[in-house]
């Protein structure tokens, strides 16, 4: 069963955000196990092999890693070894370190909206991790004013590129709050998703027809129905195998999956490994 602590990050009163870089010489021994912590957090790993575990999604990086996770996000320790010569720079600021009048300038409404897809975890590919993670290492030479501009605009370069999305859905709370009713949606699926949930029922629910509900649900969260409720009941799934030594059927069961096969094939086709390689990898 896996344990989540809260990790206490200690910031300068002259600088807006926490920049640290770790090598052989200075190893990282911050929280290696599973932790969160209000901040975002910003990593790059110039090179090598290793787990990377964030939210439900437990997966390999090569070649280093690009990732951005979001305020809360539960993750593990990327490094724990340095003897590869590996370098670790890890960037980290609360939410609001840019303050929401200057978040809602138009030319910085993209890194706002970074910061709330950061939510599900974020890797970001080569090239520009590389070239990214170098601009990253290079803060230690500039000055704290030059530094916060730097970051700003390497923020502004991820919000606008295509990142993988680690998570389904937002690991660290329970939904955006968009309005009543998508909260009234999310509320349902929530405490219903181990029963069927028929499409006609979910519309009553809202008051609309059946085709104006499957447009509206795209359009305000990207997926069908059919396909969110699916994810849901995965990462639902992801969680009972990481958190609880249930075995691997009554998972299934308790995740409103009434067919092994199913499960089986839903799960490969999301993580791309079976629910008991998944568990495997866990305990390794």
């Amino acid at each position: 069963m896996i344990k989540y602590s809260l990790e206490d990050i200690v910031h300068s009163q002259h600088k807006s955000f926490h920049y640290q870089i770790f090598d052989l010489d200075t190893p990282n021994r911050n929280s290696p196990h599973w932790h969160y912590h209000p901040e975002i957090e910003l990593i790059y790993i110039s090179k090598g092999k290793g787990k990377r575990g964030v939210g439900t999604n437990l997966s390999t990086y090569t070649d280093g890693d690009l990732i951005l996770l979001g305020s809360n996000l539960q993750h593990m320790g990327f490094t724990d070894n340095f003897d590869d010569g590996k370098t670790e720079v890890v960037i980290q600021f609360l939410p609001d370190f840019l303050v929401n009048m200057f978040l809602k300038i138009p030319e910085l409404s993209s890194i706002s909206k970074l910061f709330e897809l950061s939510k599900r975890g974020l890797s970001f590919p080569s090239p520009i991790k590389e070239r990214i993670g170098q601009a990253l290492l290079g803060l230690q030479y500039e000055s704290d004013l030059q530094a916060l501009l730097t970051l700003i605009h390497l923020l502004n370069e991820l919000a606008n590129t295509n990142p993988k999305i680690l998570n389904a859905t937002d690991f660290t709370t329970s939904n955006i709050d968009k309005n009543d009713r998508l909260k009234k949606i999310f509320n349902y699926i929530k405490y219903n998703f181990k029963n069927e949930i028929s499409l006609d029922e979910i519309a009553d629910l809202t008051n609309m027809t059946t085709t104006s509900f499957c447009r509206y649900f795209k359009l305000n969260t990207g997926k069908s129905f059919i396909q969110y409720v699916n994810e849901y009941k995965i990462n639902h799934a992801a969680k009972l195998l990481m958190e609880t030594e249930l075995n691997i059927k009554t998972v299934c069961f308790d995740s409103g999956f009434n067919n092994f096969s199913n499960f089986n094939r839903f799960f490969k086709k999301y993580y791309q490994i079976t629910p008991k390689k998944y568990r495997e990898n866990i305990l390794n």
